[in-house]
């Protein structure tokens, strides 16, 4: 009962930045962790980045690390992935997806069987 909306896609030259948003709506106080996946092409979806809904810990792909962030605004019910110093090999779909279960250890999920559901996705396309 959880709905995922991204937004803040698009073209972006190499080094530069974006922004992008995903809202929820439904059963959002039922969320234990929020997460960000990409999937570019011929490629699996891979993990991003998570966060938990109500604390403060994150955990972020290597790949990202240092210069994607992910935050959230929980009155809005929304989750953002800032990406700075945007490379060609971050063009990808970006997906949001919402883990409502309860887990057996206090560790943020990565693996994309471990959520709930997913956004339809906003696509990002890096220029070099």
């Amino acid at each position: 009962q959880v709905q995922l909306v991204e937004s803040g896609g698009g073209l972006v030259q190499a080094g530069g930045s974006l922004r992008l948003s995903c809202a929820a709506s439904g059963r959002t106080f039922s969320s234990y962790a929020m997460g960000w996946f990409r999937q570019a092409p011929g490629k699996e979806r891979e993990f991003v980045a998570a966060i938990w809904w109500i604390g403060v810990r994150t955990n972020y792909a290597d790949s990202v690390k240092g210069r994607f962030t992910i935050s959230k605004d929980n009155a809005k019910s929304t989750v953002y992935l800032q990406m700075n110093s945007l490379k060609a090999e971050d063009t990808a779909v970006y997906y949001c997806a919402v883990r409502v279960g309860s887990l057996d250890y206090a560790t943020l999920p990565r693996n994309l069987h471990e959520y709930d559901y997913w956004g339809q996705g906003t696509q990002v396309t890096v220029s070099s």
